[in-house]
């Protein structure tokens, strides 16, 4: 087990070089100058153009310049600061991350609830009315967009019937006594329940379908027959032997799911206007502010590794074959 997640660390080490290298080419090997950005834009003055490019050493060779934010990133675990606002990018993620955690974290906890319940009854009734039904449900999860579900739902529950609020963020812990914002865990979770429900319902479908079909071909194992034979019950059965089983695949596909959702919630934070890391990478994005792009995918991309490298060890610790690989 000690080898096994040795290897795991030290690959998770390699991709991170990797991958922040790769992202740092990208934004900073572009036609766009980031220096415009902290300077006014296509009007900007050519004193501030020359101040902002020494300031930040966008003057010297690309190694240079990576070596330098890669020596921040890893000893000083800085991510520098926004060339538009000017402000420390550690400072603007720290306040937009519990926002998108909220968001992906309670979302995964609904659609692995959802995905359970279709999946699982599917299965145990095929071909019949609800399986069906939630054939229909998987194709529709799957075909529709994040936006176009978030406004529906907007306009029909929150609109119409006025069930839950539309928009914004209750920090979940309080808001300012003199902010006038809602705050406390009852409001956190009242404002986070129609974002939950529209983020999880692609990945529902998806995992409805894939926990379907493998409890269908777990139950027709030899340990299941026997299981039968030997009398246990039913319950038992499913519990103890299909389930366990079955969704063994489906933890490696969370843990790869957690990083593509937080591709998902920028839509997500967009029609609900949560001011996640979505809405950060928006904004860095239309305003030219190529470091604060960058943090919010290196951020992201320690979140994603740091995930599955967890994934990989549970998986080891469910199923020990693994470890041999």
């Amino acid at each position: 087990m000690v080898r096994y997640l040795i290897r795991r660390i030290l690959w998770a080490c390699l991709l991170f070089v990797i991958i922040t290298f790769v992202t740092f080419v990208i934004f900073f090997m572009g036609p766009n100058d980031p220096a415009r950005a902290q300077c006014g834009g296509d009007q900007a003055q050519p004193a501030c153009l020359k101040l902002v490019t020494e300031k930040y050493g966008l003057n010297k060779p690309l190694y240079m310049q990576y070596w330098y934010f890669f020596d921040r990133l890893v000893i000083h675990h800085n991510l520098g600061v926004s060339y538009a606002t000017g402000q420390s990018i550690n400072q603007s993620i720290g306040k937009a991350a519990p926002v998108t955690a909220s968001l992906v974290f309670g979302g995964a906890i609904l659609w692995m609830i959802i995905a359970l319940i279709i999946g699982v009854f599917s299965a145990l009734r095929p071909r019949s009315l609800l399986d069906r039904a939630a054939m229909v449900f998987v194709l529709i999860g799957i075909s529709a967009h994040p936006v176009w579900i978030g406004l529906i739902f907007e306009y029909v529950f929150g609109v119409k019937l006025g069930w839950t609020p539309i928009a914004n963020y209750a920090n979940f812990f309080g808001a300012p006594a003199d902010s006038g914002q809602p705050g406390g865990p009852w409001q956190w979770f009242y404002h986070m329940i129609l974002p939950w429900m529209t983020f999880s319902l692609l990945f529902a479908a998806l995992y409805a379908r894939m926990i379907r079909a493998n409890v269908m071909e777990t139950m027709n194992e030899d340990f299941v027959r026997t299981a039968r034979a030997k009398g246990a019950p039913e319950n038992r059965i499913l519990v103890s032997h299909v389930l366990r089983n079955a969704l063994l695949p489906v933890v490696t596909m969370l843990g790869m799911d957690i990083g593509v959702a937080l591709g998902g919630a920028v839509f997500t934070e967009s029609v609900y206007q949560l001011p996640g890391l979505g809405r950060n990478l928006v904004i860095g994005i239309q305003s030219n502010d190529f470091a604060t792009v960058q943090g919010v995918v290196v951020f992201a991309t320690i979140a994603i590794l740091f995930f599955n490298l967890i994934v990989d060890v549970l998986y080891a610790w469910i199923d020990p074959r693994i470890r041999l690989t």
